[in-house]
């Protein structure tokens, strides 16, 4: 309870700048996946309430995510009735409860750390790409939007193009100014008042917006509708308004095998995207504390329920919204929980306000936010430690570019576990030779990718030579290698090869070779 108590202000402070991204997320992933604004809103008010409560991570926001829109999206049509798709959100939450009862979390740390900082790079760069159109007033493509194909029949760069021919002079200028107010920001001095260490420069950024926008919108704009470039909230003029935006689960769907299918394809993946948030959170947090992911998986599927329950999106962790949230300073997971408060509240009471904000001011954020992610000097640092971190790193973060987070990252995972198995296969084994007399030592573990390597070495060894295997530094061996052994000492004498065995006698393994 302490920690939260010293840690109100910054964490309070910090919740305003995540509250601030999340809404038009909500509302954008809601549009793209074909259901009412509104479910964006609920899962974005559960995430943060609930998953945020219940969660034993300290930074990770959870909420509605691009990731899951075109499943969402093809799940919606696909079942007879949008609350059927409830329900599948609901039954997707029962099964991330059992994934994390039955610790399957672990899924989480085979993930490299090449790959983890690759993926936080390309969602920088995605960031930056994706909100410049939004930046000069180009809003065809829905914000939140992380895929290279966009639903608008345009990519990430066409979309960056075409902007150029849509220019908003109004959001470009509200643009602008509010990327110099964030650099202003990130000057030491200013960061060590007090006054502006409550008064965020996000927090800035959208007052100066809707205050700009306020006085810009009195110059004729023959481009475009100023109304278009704002956010738009639902507003529910009655509170029984407001619960008629709620939708419910047809349990009578329960027979339908297709809500079945959906509920696990959802659980999956937003089990696996979840889990990949919570590694790269815990790689940005300054404290560096880890995140239980088999609680994480339990928070996850109470979450979706919940949001199941109430007609709202599924949930994940989301990476956007978790790197703002460490970015704006937050310390506790009380930033989350505020952040899913202010949704509801202002959502419910402030609408109107809320519908002032210039969408080129919550651009600008997110910018700055991908600025952050995709430093100069992570490329620096990361080519500096060697080409088998390099390029999992690089190619990770063109595979996001060009594809999305998911398949960006399998291939991240694959090319990962490539530079594994090719570091293990060079250092697995040892050899040196002087004169007729050959050293061959095994290391610790002999799997069997090094059986090539030890059969080339094997038969590089010329004739009437002295062999020594030496196995004592090894634990574990492969049983392919053991034959491959075994095989070259039957055959060693038909070129006159002395050979002798060094190995453990207590070991079982080493048991199963030939004596010599």
């Amino acid at each position: 309870m302490k920690k939260y108590i010293q840690n109100f202000g910054a964490d309070l402070s910090a919740s305003v700048v995540v509250f601030l991204v999340a809404i038009p997320l909500c509302l954008g992933i809601a549009v793209a996946s074909g259901v009412n604004e509104m479910s964006g809103i609920i899962a974005g008010v559960i995430g943060g309430i609930v998953v945020g409560f219940i969660s034993g991570s300290q930074l990770s926001v959870s909420g509605p995510a691009a990731g899951l829109t075109a499943i969402v999206a093809a799940g919606v049509l696909k079942l007879p009735a949008i609350e059927a798709f409830f329900l599948a959100v609901v039954i997707a939450g029962v099964f991330q409860i059992l994934m994390g009862i039955f610790k399957l979390g672990i899924i989480g740390d085979y993930i490299p750390n090449s790959v983890i900082k690759g993926m936080l790079a390309a969602i920088g760069i995605i960031l930056i790409l994706k909100q410049v159109p939004h930046l000069v007033g180009y809003d065809k493509d829905y914000e939140g939007d992380e895929s290279f194909f966009q639903i608008t029949g345009e990519n990430t760069f066409s979309s960056v193009l075409k902007s150029i021919n849509h220019f908003t002079p109004n959001a470009i200028i509200i643009g602008l100014i509010s990327i110099v107010i964030l650099i202003i920001y990130e000057n030491k001095k200013i960061k060590s008042l007090k006054l502006f260490q409550l008064f965020s420069g996000p927090l800035c950024v959208v007052i100066v917006g809707i205050l700009m926008n306020q006085f810009l919108g009195n110059i004729e704009d023959p481009i475009t509708d100023r109304n278009a470039h704002l956010v738009n909230i639902p507003i529910a003029n009655t509170v029984n308004d407001f619960v008629g935006f709620l939708k419910f689960p047809n349990w009578s769907f329960l027979n339908n095998m297709d809500v079945w299918v959906i509920g696990l394809t959802l659980a999956m993946v937003a089990s696996l995207e979840t889990l990949l948030g919570i590694e790269a959170v815990d790689k940005l947090d300054s404290l560096k504390r880890v995140t239980p992911s088999n609680r994480e998986l339990i928070a996850q599927g109470l979450g979706n329920i919940t949001s199941g329950m109430l007609g709202g999106l599924p949930l994940t962790s989301v990476i956007v919204r978790s790197s703002a949230n460490v970015n704006a300073g937050a310390k506790t997971k009380l930033s989350a929980i505020f952040h899913g408060l202010l949704i509801l509240i202002c959502v419910a009471f402030l609408p109107n306000i809320l519908n002032l904000i210039p969408k080129a001011a919550l651009a600008a954020i997110l910018v700055f936010t991908g600025y952050k992610l995709a430093k100069i000097t992570l490329f620096k640092e990361y080519y500096q430690k060697g080409w088998d971190q390099f390029m999992p790193f690089i190619i990770t973060i063109i595979s996001i570019i060009f594809t999305d987070l998911l398949k960006g990252v399998i291939v991240g995972i694959i090319i990962g576990l490539f530079y594994v198995i090719r570091s293990n296969y060079r250092s697995a084994i040892f050899s040196v030779s002087e004169g007729n007399n050959v050293l061959i030592r095994l290391r610790k573990d002999v799997s069997f990718f090094i059986k090539p390597l030890l059969k080339q070495k094997l038969e590089e060894i010329p004739e009437n030579s002295n062999l020594i295997i030496d196995l004592m530094q090894a634990e574990h061996i492969d049983k392919d290698v053991i034959d491959t052994i075994n095989e070259f000492i039957k055959h060693a004498a038909l070129k006159n090869i002395n050979c002798s065995i060094k190995k453990n006698e207590h070991n079982k393994l080493h048991q199963l070779l030939e004596t010599t």
